[in-house]
């Protein structure tokens, strides 16, 4: 960008609906550093990442060491409530004052302690701690089914943030059939199992479970995994 300004950049830890796409560990800081250079503030989406989900880390542009100017955040913070913050810096705050802005519902009370009473939860009951232990042995077992089943072309994410990417040839890394990645999704749910789907063509399996999920959990969640990947094999 020579010469030229930046308004903004916007960027997941961890790309959610795009299908569990983790950034190279370069890319990030430079990209912000870049931006910055330019004029734009860099603005964080942690929606999906934040909260502790990742593990090892309570936001995921902690995992990068960086430090954004804005922050969103959603999901997580109301446990199924809807709910939904932005954190920035006081020196972009002020300038809210500069134009008319206001939300209707922002600040409601019963939103407020369902949120304070989830960030509660989490330091009490050691979810973040539980979605790295989990996480890692979810991921590890899947690396094992991955071992039996050739349209297991990548499995990757980090603590309970978890893609599966499914192709019909691993080393080309085509994409499966969205026809058998249906079929696959639809077994899986009648078995008891509910996963998310995304990617650029609709072909990985987006994991995602509650942050109390068990290793008893995660059993039960690859054994139906296997029962679906034979039954499209067969």
């Amino acid at each position: 960008m020579p010469n030229k300004r930046c308004g903004a950049f916007f960027a997941e830890s961890i790309q959610g609906v795009g299908g569990t796409v983790q950034f190279p560990k370069n890319f990030l800081k430079p990209a912000f550093e870049l931006v910055r250079s330019h004029g734009g503030v860099c603005i964080s989406d942690e929606v999906q990442t934040g909260f502790g989900r990742l593990g090892s880390h309570f936001w995921g542009f902690e995992t990068h060491d960086l430090v954004p100017d804005i922050v969103t955040m959603a999901k997580g913070i109301g446990n199924g409530f809807p709910l939904a913050a932005v954190v920035t810096t006081p020196e972009i705050a002020k300038h809210m004052g500069t134009a008319l802005h206001f939300n209707t519902y922002g600040g409601n009370p019963m939103a407020s302690a369902v949120g304070s009473a989830v960030l509660d939860a989490i330091e009490e009951d050691g979810t973040q701690e539980n979605s790295h232990v989990v996480g890692t042995y979810f991921i590890n077992k899947l690396r094992e089914l991955q071992n039996e089943f050739d349209i297991i072309g990548d499995v990757r994410g980090k603590g309970l943030m978890i893609g599966v990417e499914l192709v019909s040839d691993r080393e080309k890394r085509t994409p499966l059939s969205i026809d058998i990645v249906g079929k696959i999704w639809e077994d899986m749910k009648d078995m008891g199992l509910l996963v998310g789907k995304g990617g650029f063509y609709g072909t990985t399996l987006r994991i995602k479970p509650p942050m109390c999920i068990t290793k008893e959990d995660t059993d039960f969640s690859i054994d139906v995994m296997r029962k679906a990947f034979q039954n499209s094999c067969s």
